[in-house]
């Protein structure tokens, strides 16, 4: 159990690390060798030049003006002083959003610590000497300030569920304000956003087949029967995949050749050489040059080939489409209704943004979807069961105890009081953040895996499997496998009627683990990002062997996103030990605090000035962030209860549950008040943007504009024919139809829409 000892030297220990990590970005970011890689985001705007490009020669590598090392920490208010709607036109609404986050964990825990620290702290340090009569049980000074300071059947026990009512409303309350807040944010950022090929555009899955047309002129049809005043054009969909990967290897490829060159041009004396096996471990010797330029001019060959019959076979289109129209009202209605008294065919949804659809998973027949989900399902909850065995081994065995029975001869190392310290204040955090590193490439996978076809939506999707992982295994797993390993000798010794009132004191005890990994992960781990140390590496590498024009040295620049997938779910661990802890150990609430304000200035420095994001989704995941905080608030509810329950206040039990059901109450209000926002567009909205549009720009090509908008990538090089133009004012539509079909035994999809 670690001690006030302990804490004090993870504190130090981190405050260190997170303070060089600063020093160290303070000064490489003045060097303007490095500017590129510290304010990517300006470069690809186009509106910062770099500093090497005039001055003595130094200057190109070193900042020499000394004045500017005093004014090292200005980052700090320049990352607070851009407003919030100028942010928004920067950085896009997703990433001013996510940074809202932070901002509203300020502004839940700041009360609540100031409440906690005026209440309860006294009301448990005041309790008495409770730990010291428990026979045989590990504690520390920490956890006397805790609930666990507070003797059974104590009139005390009254403050604390008064205050986890009094928290518990002051959530609902800074909830339900960032929610309209934000809605309407979302809202204004639909209505003033320029045009994108979204907002006209859905995305048809599950179209059915029909033996006398094509998907593309199925689709044609369907669409100009049933939405004939408002559909402009569409976009089948091709399996360019294997297309896609030879257009990707051929890319690598023509790097390594540059590469080479590059080399060869330096030092003309040798001419590279390239092992042909695997991974140029072994094999044939040849020269580097040549080798790429015959395997360039292959994979050209075969791009060629693939590329013509993608275009020419019938197979390789998929039934779905990207269809568009001529308004946004008349795309918000062919989204946000049934298409077939079919439900499982014509399906619509509002398509991706182009750069935010994840080709890979168009190709996927839609009967395969549900059997990919359900064993994904199922791989997910055997991932998360056995990953609480390691996670159990990690808790055991970063201990004192856990070492010496592990490593015997180390006994006398590790008893030193420094080394002690360290064991015990910042070796498990490290542990388990080391150990989660590999968990979200796993997780991205299995959601591909699952189908999902916007990037946007294989974070969300990977975020929720993330967030269920870090409940499951980093919370409770922490807590119960870490009390069982400590108490394990105790739970041996006494009777099983005792075995609940040691795991309910033990509870609040292990709030100390989890400052040790607040320290680490949220300290340190948040100073270690602003340095972007692997960025910065990779650079200069690139920059050195690579970059040979000034396209070259923009491709150099990695400026990164913000991973919504594995950061918003490692917030939320930071609002679920928020909300547990507020009531049962109000101490560990400072250490949140300066985490959620550090992480606020330092990604707010991020997003102004390297990340450059990947998509836009309008925020479409703040749902998602408010039932994760509201499934903390209920978890921490359920274990006060359980916790009360060992201190003979079974009084309060009907009280607390009570909390539980306004909580699903709150969450059920917040869904029906808002969520419809996220998923719908208001038509209302969409008339409006329309009108004004046709009244400022009466002759934009609207058809033109949309018409390459939703082709594969690598097909766009390619001319495709335009679909011959039907007469607007001729109600008869084309069809390859015979007249037998065009009775009751229609094609399946167009006989049950009464065409």
């Amino acid at each position: 159990m670690a001690s006030v000892q302990d804490i004090s030297v993870s504190a130090v220990i981190n405050l260190l690390s997170a303070l060089v990590f600063l020093l160290a970005f303070a000064i490489v970011r003045l060097q303007p060798i490095n500017d590129r890689v510290y304010f990517p985001k300006w470069y690809l705007k186009g509106i910062r030049a770099s500093p090497r490009s005039s001055g003595a020669f130094v200057n190109k590598f070193v900042n020499l003006d000394f004045r500017t090392y005093i004014r090292f920490l200005n980052w700090m208010p320049a990352a607070l002083k851009m407003p919030e709607q100028e942010l928004i036109d920067h950085a896009g609404l997703d990433s001013a959003v996510y940074i809202r986050i932070y901002l509203l964990g300020l502004k839940i825990f700041v009360p609540i610590t100031m409440l906690s620290f005026a209440v309860l702290v006294p009301v448990n340090w005041t309790a008495g000497e409770t730990l010291e009569h428990i026979e045989d049980l590990t504690f520390s000074n920490i956890d006397r300030l805790s609930i666990s300071n507070v003797p059974s059947g104590s009139q005390r026990f009254w403050a604390h569920v008064m205050m986890a009512y009094v928290f518990t409303f002051w959530t609902f309350y800074i909830l339900y304000k960032e929610y309209k807040t934000i809605s309407t944010m979302r809202l204004h950022f639909l209505a003033s956003e320029n045009r994108r090929p979204d907002q006209f555009t859905v995305l048809v899955k599950n179209v059915p087949p029909d033996p006398d047309e094509s998907v593309d002129e199925h689709v044609e049809h369907f669409f100009r029967v049933n939405h004939p005043d408002h559909y402009l054009t569409h976009q089948v969909v091709y399996n360019a995949n294997k297309l896609a990967e030879l257009v990707e290897k051929k890319k690598s490829f023509r790097n390594w050749l540059t590469y080479y060159q590059t080399k060869y041009e330096r030092n003309p004396v040798k001419k590279p050489k390239i092992k042909t096996g695997f991974w140029g471990l072994w094999g044939k010797s040849v020269d580097a040059i040549d080798y790429y330029m015959t395997e360039i001019e292959k994979l050209g060959e075969e791009e060629a080939e693939e590329r013509e019959k993608v275009i020419s076979d019938p197979n390789a289109i998929v039934p779905a489409a990207f269809v568009s129209f001529k308004s946004r009202w008349g795309a918000a209605v062919c989204a946000q209704t049934q298409q077939s008294r079919n439900s499982t065919i014509w399906l619509t949804e509002w398509a991706p943004e182009p750069r935010d659809v994840y080709w890979d998973n168009l190709s996927i027949p839609y009967i395969q979807l549900a059997v990919r989900r359900l064993l994904m399902a199922v791989a997910l909850f055997f991932l998360t069961f056995f990953f609480m065995i390691p996670i159990g081994f990690v808790q055991a065995f970063a201990s004192i105890d856990g070492i010496k029975k592990v490593l015997p001869f180390l006994k006398s190392l590790i008893e030193m009081d420094v080394v002690k310290s360290f064991v015990q204040g910042f070796l498990p955090g490290i542990v388990l953040k080391i150990f989660l590193i590999l968990l979200p490439m796993i997780l991205m996978i299995m959601s591909k895996i699952e189908g999902f076809t916007s990037l946007s939506s294989l974070d969300r999707r990977s975020a929720s499997k993330y967030h269920l992982f870090v409940i499951v295994n980093v919370f409770f797993g922490s807590i119960i496998t870490g009390a069982a390993f400590q108490q394990l000798q105790r739970f041996l010794d006494q009777s099983p009627t005792e075995i609940p009132k040691t795991i309910g004191v033990t509870l609040p005890m292990k709030a100390t683990f989890f400052i040790t990994f607040i320290m680490v992960d949220g300290w340190a781990g948040i100073a270690a990002e602003i340095l972007r140390l692997v960025p910065l590496v990779m650079f200069h590498i690139k920059n050195t062997f690579l970059v040979k024009t000034d396209h070259d040295r923009e491709q150099a620049m990695d400026p990164g996103s913000l991973n919504f997938s594995v950061s918003e779910p490692r917030l939320q661990l930071y609002f679920l030990l928020g909300l547990v802890y507020s009531v049962v150990t109000p101490i560990l609430l400072p250490f949140i605090i300066v985490f959620f304000a550090f992480a606020y200035m330092v990604f707010r420095h991020q997003i102004i000035n390297v990340y450059d994001q990947k998509y836009e989704s309008g925020a479409s995941f703040w749902p998602d962030v408010n039932r994760r905080i509201l499934i903390g608030l209920v978890i921490s509810q359920l274990l006060l209860i359980g916790l009360l329950s060992t201190k003979d206040t079974a009084k309060s039990t009907p009280l607390l549950i009570v909390l539980i059901v306004l909580t699903i109450w709150f969450h059920k209000l917040c869904k029906g008040r808002f969520e419809s926002v996220f998923v719908k567009f208001p038509l209302q909205d969409a008339v409006v943007k329309d009108t004004v549009e046709r009244s400022t720009e009466p002759n934009f090509n609207l058809k033109e504009y949309l018409q390459d908008a939703y082709l594969h990538p690598v097909l766009k090089v390619v001319k495709f024919e335009v679909s011959k133009e039907i007469d607007e004012e001729n109600p008869l539509v084309a069809t390859k139809r015979t007249s037998q079909r065009s009775s009751k035994t229609v094609s399946n999809g167009t006989a049950e829409d009464g065409l």
